[in-house]
């Protein structure tokens, strides 16, 4: 378990999927209390499963705009989480001159999962829960 920071950035490749939902879920659990955003290396677009599957959770990320790290403040992160490895070393390059802390979750891409839309939507449930389960590792509810 970590003290909570006062501001957390979640980064990925395209801010599509795994940034987002990080950025829901912790908003979700932790939203009041810290503030959180989500960026990408490149700027993606909306995607219809993530939307729909954080949904079933009950976090709304229909109006989620993908944007991109150097549309950021990115002195103003205590922490820095990065979901992919390629945005692991564009958040080290970004944060090297300022007091931050950049770690590195190892979460797979759901995009990439072939099948049924059904099969691809299990694959984001799964990344989905594996984020939620980390996030709750990492900073647990508190008594609210």
């Amino acid at each position: 378990m970590q003290v909570l920071p006062s501001a957390i950035l979640f980064c990925c490749n395209l801010n599509e999927v795994r940034s987002p939902m990080a950025e829901g879920i912790m908003k979700r659990f932790h939203g009041s209390r810290v503030f959180v955003d989500s960026a990408g290396v490149r700027e993606g677009a909306r995607d219809p499963f993530m939307i729909e599957v954080m949904r079933e959770i009950g976090v709304d990320m229909s109006r989620h705009q993908p944007k991109t790290m150097g549309n950021l403040e990115a002195d103003s992160f205590e922490l820095v989480i990065a979901l992919s490895n390629y945005a692991k070393e564009k958040a080290e390059d970004l944060t090297r001159y300022m007091h931050c802390d950049v770690r590195a979750w190892d979460i797979p891409d759901p995009t990439r999962a072939e099948g049924s839309r059904e099969a691809r939507l299990a694959a984001y449930r799964q990344v989905r829960d594996q984020l939620q389960q980390k996030i709750l590792d990492l900073f647990p509810r508190g008594d609210d």
